[in-house]
């Protein structure tokens, strides 16, 4: 064991003090949202709502990904999800490059070959969020089980708008 980890323990034990409990692990709001790994997001807080009411699922530039796809699929048939939010927002690394970029920043930065890193990056944001839609929508195990929509998060405003 090592303590570079010490602080966040420490803080987690005085957590541990006041966590919330006897929580059922469903969507009690009936919501799910994939959105981007940005700390700049409070998915819960944005939409006003709290703890127990929704799933979040965090990926790079909020893409849905495979396991965002799993995620969806066990959120409206087993923890009570009705509607899905994509969430991408302005001033994201995803968006202000393409694949190939990315692979050429981390691999500067690292080192080491990254010729295999696939995140999803791209400029054409909004394309992107329509595609992501369309796919939650169209997948033999969501199609017709919840309302999915898409939507733009101004990290500078709060303000978030729907695009699809």
């Amino acid at each position: 064991m090592t303590d570079e980890f010490d602080d966040l323990l420490k803080a987690n034990r005085r957590y541990a003090t006041s966590a919330p409990r006897n929580f059922d692990g469903y969507a009690h709001a009936g919501v799910a949202v994939v959105t981007c790994m940005d700390s700049r997001l409070q998915p819960l807080e944005m939409l006003g709502l709290m703890l127990g009411e929704a799933k979040i699922l965090r990926t790079p530039g909020g893409h849905v990904t495979e396991d965002a796809v799993n995620g969806c699929i066990l959120g409206v048939h087993l923890l009570r999800v009705e509607r899905i939010l994509v969430i991408a927002h302005t001033r994201c690394a995803m968006a202000a490059c393409d694949d190939a970029e990315m692979r050429r920043r981390v691999a500067e930065a690292s080192g080491r070959d990254a010729s295999g890193l696939s995140v999803g990056a791209t400029t054409d944001q909004e394309a992107k969020l329509r595609a992501d839609v369309t796919l939650l929508r169209e997948h033999p195990l969501i199609e017709g089980t919840a309302q999915i929509g898409g939507f733009l998060y101004d990290v500078d405003t709060g303000l978030l708008s729907q695009v699809c």
